[in-house]
C-alpha cells in the first residue's frame, strides 16, 4: 500500500489544482463554530436518505446501533472537514473512508451523490446563518466546495487503489489455481507412466533385459516430459534479462526443429534470402520461441503436411515466418492464443505462447499471427537486425 505520506505529497498537488489556498483555509474554519449547531440535523438527513436506496442501506448490517454509530462518525468528520488541520492524519483517515467502502461492497457512486447531498445542507445552513455580506459568502461557499471536493477525490483515489489491489490479488489466486490444475495435469499422465514401469520392475519375475531396458527408457522419458513442464512454468515466472547478441536466425530455426522432431509425415522446407542479416536477440531465448513455434505447427498437424520457414529484411527489421498447413485456429480464438493459461490443445498449460510473446518483447521484437480454420497457420517474428542495433 501506497505510504502516507506518498498520499499527502499527492493530496497537496490536487490542493494545488484546485488552487486551495491558507485563505480557503482560513474561510472554512471561520464558519465551523457556525455550522456545528446544524450538523446534526444535516447527518440525520444522510443517513434518512440511504434508508431509501436498499442498494447502499445493504451494507448496513448491524440496524439501528450501527447507523447511531455511524452518525458520530460522520458528525466527527464534519467538524474535521471544517476544522483541519489538513495534514497526513487528515489525508490517511480520508482515504481509510475509501478503503472501507471497498472492504464493505459500497458502490462507490453512492459516496458521490451522498457527498453531494451533505454538501447541498452544508451551504443551506451556512446561507441561513451567514452574518457578513454576501459576497464573503460567496467565497466562503467557494472555499468548502474546494474542501469536498479534494475530500472526495482523496477518497475516491483509495477506492480505486484498493479495489485494484483487491482485485489483483483475487486474479492472481485464480491464475495460481488455473496454473495448478494445468500442471497437475501435465504433470499426472507422465507420473502414471512411470508408476506403472516401477511396478513392472519392481513386481516382473523373471523380466528380460530388452523388457528392463524398455520400462527404463519410458521412466526417462515421461521425467524428461515433467522437467519440460517444470522448466516451462519456471521460464515464464522468471524470464531472464537477455543477453542481445548478432545470431543467424536460419541457424536458430534448424536447431529448433533438431530438438523437436518432427513425424515423417511433415515436410519441412527452409525459403531463406541468401542475403537475411543477422538479428540482435538472446540466442538461448529465441530457440525457445522457435521450438515452441515447431511444436505448434506440429500439433497442428496429426496428419502431416508441410512446414516452411521464410524471413526478409523490411527496413532495419528481420522478419521470419514459421507457417504450417494445419487444422488453423478459429476467429474467435486467434486473438486470445498468446494470453497466459489459455490453449486450444486438450493438454497443455497454455503458457508456450505467452512465453513467446514475453520473450520478444524484452528482446526488442514482436509477434504477430494470421490462421484460417481448415488452411493452416503463420506465426511471424520481428527482429532488430543486427547491424541497426549494434551502430
Amino acid at each position: 500500500m501506497t505510504k502516507a505520506v506518498d498520499w499527502f505529497q499527492r493530496y497537496q498537488d490536487l490542493q494545488r489544482y484546485v488552487g486551495w489556498t491558507d485563505d480557503d483555509a482560513r474561510n472554512v474554519r471561520a464558519v465551523a463554530a457556525l455550522l456545528d449547531p446544524h450538523l446534526d440535523p444535516l447527518v440525520d438527513d444522510f443517513y434518512a436518505e440511504i434508508e431509501r436506496h436498499p442498494n447502499a442501506l445493504k451494507v448496513i448490517t448491524g440496524g439501528a446501533e450501527q447507523i447511531d454509530r455511524l452518525k458520530g462518525s460522520l458528525v466527527r468528520w464534519v467538524r474535521e472537514l471544517l476544522s483541519g488541520p489538513y495534514d497526513t492524519g487528515y489525508i490517511e483517515r480520508r482515504l481509510q473512508v475509501g478503503r472501507r467502502h471497498v472492504e464493505i461492497g459500497l458502490d462507490q457512486v453512492y459516496t458521490n451523490v451522498a457527498l453531494s447531498r451533505l454538501r447541498d445542507g452544508l451551504i443551506a445552513a451556512l446561507g441561513a446563518v451567514w452574518p457578513g455580506d454576501r459576497s464573503g459568502l460567496v467565497a466562503t461557499i467557494r472555499s468548502l466546495n474546494k474542501l469536498l471536493d479534494l475530500d472526495l477525490a482523496g477518497i475516491e483515489d483509495a477506492y480505486q487503489a484498493e479495489y485494484l489491489a483487491r482485485q489483483q490479488r483475487a486474479d492472481r489466486l485464480a491464475a495460481i489455481g488455473q496454473v495448478g490444475s494445468g500442471v497437475a495435469h501435465e504433470l499426472r499422465n507422465p507420473l502414471n507412466v512411470i508408476k506403472t514401469s516401477v511396478y513392472y520392475l519392481l513386481n516382473a519375475r523373471n523380466p528380460t533385459p530388452e523388457k528392463t531396458t524398455e520400462h527404463l527408457r519410458r521412466v526417462e522419458q515421461q521425467v524428461t516430459i515433467a522437467d519440460r513442464v517444470i522448466t516451462t512454468l519456471s521460464n515464464y515466472a522468471r524470464m531472464p534479462i537477455p543477453d542481445l547478441k548478432p545470431i543467424d536466425v536460419r541457424r536458430c530455426a534448424e536447431e529448433a526443429v533438431a530438438e523437436n522432431p518432427l513425424p515423417p509425415g511433415i515436410q519441412v522446407v527452409y525459403d531463406w534470402p541468401a542475403d537475411l542479416p543477422p538479428v540482435l536477440v538472446d540466442p538461448d531465448q529465441l530457440r525457445i520461441v522457435l521450438s515452441n513455434l515447431v511444436r505448434n505447427a506440429r500439433d497442428a498437424m496429426p496428419g502431416g503436411g508441410t512446414l516452411t520457414f521464410s524471413g526478409q529484411a523490411v527496413s532495419g527489421c528481420v522478419e521470419v515466418s514459421v507457417a504450417d498447413t494445419g487444422v488453423g485456429i478459429p476467429p474467435d480464438q486467434l486473438a486470445r492464443i498468446a494470453e497466459p493459461l489459455f490453449t486450444t490443445k486438450a493438454k497443455g498449460l497454455g503458457l508456450g505462447l505467452a512465453l513467446s510473446r514475453a520473450i520478444l518483447e524484452t528482446n526488442r521484437g514482436s509477434m504477430t499471427v494470421k490462421s484460417q480454420p481448415g488452411v493452416g497457420t503463420t506465426f511471424t517474428v520481428r527482429f532488430t537486425a543486427a547491424e541497426r542495433g549494434l551502430s
